[in-house]
C-alpha cells in the first residue's frame, strides 16, 4: 500500500486489463443510459457511433474498477473529491480490452489535515488498439504514513 508521502509528481501507475462484453453495455445501458446506441446494436448501425457503443458513464466506472486494482495501490482505498475534466474520444465497444495508466500531475499536504495529501491525477483508458476511449482527471484523497 502506498501512503501520500509514496507517491510523487510524474510518478506513473498502471491498471487492467478487463474485456467489455456486448451484454453489459446494454444492462447498464438498460438502468442508467437508456439511449439507442448503447442498446440496441441494430438500432446503432444508424447512429453517430455505427454500432453499438459503451456510455460514456459505463466506461467511468470500467476505468474506476481498474483504478482500484492498478499498482498504485493507495493506503485505505481511493477517496474520491471530484473530477476536473472527463472525455470519451473514442467510444467504447463490445470485445474491447481496457487497460489504464495513471499519472501523478500534483501532490500538495492538506492545509486542513497534514496527516493527509491531495493528489491531482491523470487517468487515460486505453482499448487494445492503445486508442484513448477516456481521459479523466480527478483529486484524490491520500492517507499519510501514521507516525
Amino acid at each position: 500500500m502506498r501512503y501520500f508521502e509514496d507517491v510523487a509528481v510524474g510518478d506513473r501507475f498502471t491498471g487492467g486489463s478487463l474485456t467489455v462484453e456486448a451484454v453489459e453495455i446494454v444492462a447498464y445501458a438498460e438502468k442508467f443510459d437508456p439511449q439507442p446506441f448503447h442498446l440496441d446494436p441494430d438500432a446503432a448501425k444508424n447512429t453517430l457511433f455505427r454500432g453499438l457503443a459503451a456510455s460514456g458513464w459505463h466506461t467511468a466506472g470500467l476505468t474506476m474498477r481498474m483504478i482500484v486494482g492498478s499498482d498504485a495501490e493507495l493506503a485505505g482505498g481511493y477517496i474520491g473529491m471530484g473530477v476536473d475534466q472527463i472525455s470519451w474520444p473514442r467510444p467504447t465497444r463490445p470485445g474491447d480490452l481496457l487497460r489504464i495508466e495513471m499519472e501523478i500531475l500534483e501532490a500538495r499536504r492538506s492545509a486542513k489535515r497534514p496527516d493527509q495529501g491531495i493528489l491531482r491525477v491523470k487517468t487515460t483508458t486505453f482499448n487494445q488498439k492503445d486508442e484513448v476511449v477516456q481521459t479523466m482527471i480527478a483529486n484524490l484523497l491520500a492517507p499519510g504514513r501514521p507516525d
